[in-house]
């Protein structure tokens, strides 16, 4: 391994922390298993923990993003893909990535975040691409502890739940890891500390993780996250913590300065990104013109129907037609609500680069703004797919229209954003 990469990457060098930063890459959404204490949301600028992110880019939007920083930012040595989903579930998205920066900027230290799913069939390809770092999140090496922690992992178009799906992702982070090693890859494992659930268990973990040849092991504090499994589990303390890396400290170094980066973290590890950052994310997102493909905007409760009133959305969910057909692209946090028709005005802005915007209901208030704010505003309701489909081709989407008229007994929300 070049000592020399080890360097430059401060998440694998506490020397490093210091002199050199790193770019997130958020192009890889989807995730191929789901964890009992994570919860994905695209669009909450608040919170730093893996899995939340404020946008998603395509490989060649974050190829000109990691470019133009680095062309100004020397020090911003690493280009990593974690997530908000699994880098390796979106194994074109993250390769393409890593081509195109290639080609750009020949000195790049790239690195990739995985749950080890698929890390047996792509870690030749990583590695001829030239990474040289991995993190691979392991939480258990025995399958009755993994059947707690893991809901489902989905793997070849099947999906396998309780023991079986702990034993199929452990074997394959086993295989990953021992093929990573051979290769010359530094790996550090992730292992997040569950109270109660692995708590005892997370020693074993660095002892067999040391056996295949990884490199570091960072031991995470749960961040307890509403609406999952587990957010009753407690927050481990600073004791609890002390005692788990001290254990399995034994067998790999421990990693004592990790930031709990977001999949769109950019600069040093503890710094926060700044406002013009952010802004450049957006522009860089919102190339439309260059890309010629018309945006749309969503109010959806799960993903899959236009059925939430446009008072009650938080975000939006914004879709484009590909070659491959429609994709969601990012989300994006609808503005507060209390504050009348200003929140009306910002989120046309906001959605000012969308086609159209369909949603299941609205007030009188928001569409009067919206259209004076040149937003086409459709209340429908049915599968995502099959509205923008239709509306995309031309057609009419009145089959699709709401039946009942405006706002009344029948809305779930307080109309509080409505007014």
């Amino acid at each position: 391994m070049n000592k020399n990469y080890e360097e430059m990457h401060p998440c694998f060098s506490s020397d490093a922390v210091k002199k050199f930063g790193r770019v997130h890459l958020p192009v890889a959404p989807e995730c191929n298993i789901q964890c009992n204490y994570c919860s994905r949301d695209y669009d909450c600028v608040n919170e730093s923990r893996p899995g939340v992110t404020s946008t998603l880019m395509k490989p060649e939007e974050a190829s000109y993003y990691y470019a133009t920083l680095r062309s100004e930012n020397e020090w911003l040595t690493v280009a990593g893909i974690a997530g908000p989903g699994d880098a390796l579930a979106n194994a074109d998205k993250t390769m393409e990535t890593f081509r195109l920066i290639k080609e750009e900027t020949p000195d790049v230290v790239f690195c990739v975040s995985t749950n080890g799913l698929r890390l047996p069939e792509y870690v030749d390809e990583l590695h001829s691409l030239g990474l040289r770092h991995l993190t691979v999140t392991m939480n258990a090496v025995d399958p009755e502890i993994g059947a707690q922690i893991y809901s489902w992992v989905r793997y070849n178009g099947v999906t396998y739940r309780g023991k079986e799906a702990a034993e199929l992702l452990m074997n394959n982070q086993i295989e990953g890891i021992r093929r990573a090693a051979e290769l010359g890859l530094s790996v550090k494992v992730n292992s997040i500390i569950l109270p109660g659930v692995n708590d005892e268990h997370i020693k074993e973990v660095a002892a067999l993780a040391s056996e295949l040849g990884a490199t570091y092991q960072n031991c995470l504090p749960l961040i307890p996250v509403e609406s999952t499994p587990f957010e009753h589990l407690p927050k481990p303390d600073h004791a609890l913590v002390k005692k788990i890396r001290t254990e399995s400290e034994k067998f790999l170094p421990q990693m004592l300065h990790c930031g709990r980066c977001r999949s769109d973290a950019v600069g040093k590890i503890g710094q926060k990104t700044s406002e013009e950052i952010l802004q450049f994310q957006k522009y860089v997102t919102r190339k439309n013109k260059e890309t010629g493909n018309k945006r749309y905007a969503v109010a959806t409760h799960e993903g899959l129907l236009v059925n939430q009133h446009l008072g009650e959305a938080r975000k939006f969910h914004i879709y484009e037609f590909e070659a491959e057909g429609l994709k969601e692209v990012e989300q994006r946090t609808a503005p507060r609500s209390g504050s009348g028709e200003s929140r009306w005005k910002m989120l046309a802005e906001l959605l000012s680069d969308c086609e159209a915007v369909f949603v299941s209901t609205c007030g009188e208030l928001p569409k009067k703004v919206l259209s004076e704010n040149g937003v086409r505003l459709h209340q429908v309701q049915g599968l995502i797919d099959d509205i923008l489909e239709t509306y995309e081709s031309g057609k009419s989407i009145e089959r699709f229209a709401k039946k009942r008229s405006g706002c009344g007994s029948g809305c779930s929300g307080q109309s509080v954003g409505c007014m």
